[in-house]
């Protein structure tokens, strides 16, 4: 056995040893370069930045409106288990001609009359020319409506989904015909109630029968604009003297309320930690920057998706279009700046959605020019630039929604309401309240933010729905 002395050895530790100070050891004597607490939680918070905000100083604020006289044209949402749709009697009110009927065994009886009918892409659920024998609700899927351009060429005017509807013949007594064909895009599942069925209920309840009968004139008793607003009398292009019209602008009896929402939380810090470790940087101050930030973007979240004054819910339905085909296509981004065509102001859409309309453009050719934005570079749409908004939600079927905004009260648009000057402010319309110290040496700190947004006329705010966003 051959023993070698470790001395002889290359590398040994006294050949490796450090000719010098190292670096862990320095540290020991040095102060160390360090950064404020990172959040990658952090958005820009377009929304925010973008609307003007409002002082509301008594929490609450009135949009006062004109006079409209609008019937049931709203969304008719069903009860589904699994592949069985039924009727929940309540929603039929959404339909014109029930809008204001309130028996709800007549509503229960009238909706055990519709059965289950399922369509195949591209299949036709109603033909132009043909009786308008039925009434059809959209449970699920696509439906384009079909009609005839001035050249006699097929035309798409509109793209209809889950909780529209189709014809109203059955209740209004009218036996005419469908004026437009309706063609399934999607796999479609359709509620229908036969004209046989839908009269049968109603010989059997005197109350129906009389609420349908005036149906007709009472939907146009009263003169209307073309936005459904109580019209004014204006006589032009007369000659001589004539008898002028008397007319007044009428104002809706019972205006809309917002009330200022609120994000709140309670930020515990030991005194401790306040006491001996904050130098060089503050801990209770730099706790209390990231609180807000959270809720900052809570703010944000609520402001897109609050069903009370959040934008996606409170869009008016006549606001609310469809993709043509699912994914944004350029048609389709036209077709929502046609709803907000008076000053639109920007678009609002997850980062996701806005990879996805760039895909649909490259695909066509098309390169939108970008826009500068205080010294950011923006994509746009005719001009109109896109903001990204991680708050607009993405469902598990891999769609979204695009936004369309016209803000300010000056253009009677979409606005963000707060409060300021409120008792140990912090930040506009944010306040930070000292609670004391419990008997476990704890600071508590209330963290509120007050907030909310209106939208002042229904055409001030536009939703592309159904954004198809995978690949």
């Amino acid at each position: 056995m051959v023993t070698i002395a470790e001395d002889s050895l290359p590398g040994t530790a006294e050949e490796t040893r450090n000719s010098s100070l190292s670096t862990t050891a320095a540290r020991n004597l040095a102060t160390t370069t360090k950064t404020p607490p990172q959040m990658q939680g952090i958005t820009s918070r377009w929304l925010l930045r973008l609307l003007p905000w409002v002082q509301v100083s008594g929490g609450t604020y009135r949009v006062n409106r004109r006079l409209t006289y609008a019937l049931g044209d709203g969304r008719i949402d069903f009860d589904i288990n699994g592949s069985d749709v039924s009727i929940i009697p309540e929603e039929l009110r959404e339909l014109p001609a029930l809008r204001d009927f309130t028996d709800t065994e007549v509503l229960a009886a009238l909706g055990r009359r519709f059965t289950q009918h399922q369509y195949s892409p591209g299949e036709l659920i109603a033909e132009a020319g043909t009786p308008d024998d039925r009434l059809v609700l959209i449970a699920h899927g696509r439906v384009d409506r079909i009609g005839a351009g001035k050249y006699d060429e097929e035309t798409t005017l509109e793209a209809l989904a889950g909780g529209d509807h189709l014809g109203d013949g059955p209740l209004t007594g009218d036996e005419g015909t469908w004026r437009f064909s309706y063609r399934a895009v999607t796999r479609v599942t359709v509620l229908a109630l036969s004209r046989q069925a839908a009269q049968e209920v109603i010989d059997r309840c005197p109350g129906l029968r009389e609420h349908l009968a005036p149906a007709e004139r009472s939907a146009t008793a009263h003169p209307t604009n073309t936005s459904g607003e109580s019209a004014v009398a204006v006589a032009s292009g007369h000659h001589g003297e004539p008898s002028l019209p008397g007319t007044f602008v009428d104002y809706d009896a019972a205006p809309r309320e917002y009330e200022l929402g609120v994000a709140q939380t309670v930020l515990r810090a030991h005194s401790r930690v306040g006491d001996l470790y904050s130098d060089p940087m503050n801990q209770v101050e730099e706790q209390l920057k990231l609180t807000v930030q959270a809720l900052r973007e809570r703010q944000e979240h609520e402001m897109v998706n609050n069903p009370e004054f959040g934008l996606l819910h409170n869009a008016d339905l006549k606001q609310r279009i469809h993709t043509r085909s699912g994914p944004p296509t350029p048609d389709d981004l036209d077709d929502l700046l046609a709803t907000v065509w008076k000053d639109p102001g920007f678009l609002l859409a997850h980062p996701q959605a806005i990879a996805a309309i760039g895909r649909e453009c490259s695909a066509r050719g098309l390169y939108p020019t970008a826009v500068d934005f205080m010294g950011h570079s923006l994509p746009s749409w005719r001009g109109v630039p896109i903001f990204p908004c991680n708050k607009i939600p993405v469902t598990k079927e891999r769609t979204s929604s695009i936004l369309l905004l016209r803000t300010g009260e000056d253009k009677q648009g979409v606005v963000g309401l707060h409060q300021t000057g409120i008792p140990d402010e912090y930040e506009p319309s944010l306040s930070v309240r000292y609670m004391g110290i419990d008997d476990r040496a704890v600071v508590k700190y209330l963290v509120s933010a007050y907030y909310s947004a209106a939208v002042l006329v229904p055409d001030a705010l536009g939703v592309l729905e159904d954004v198809q966003i995978g690949h």
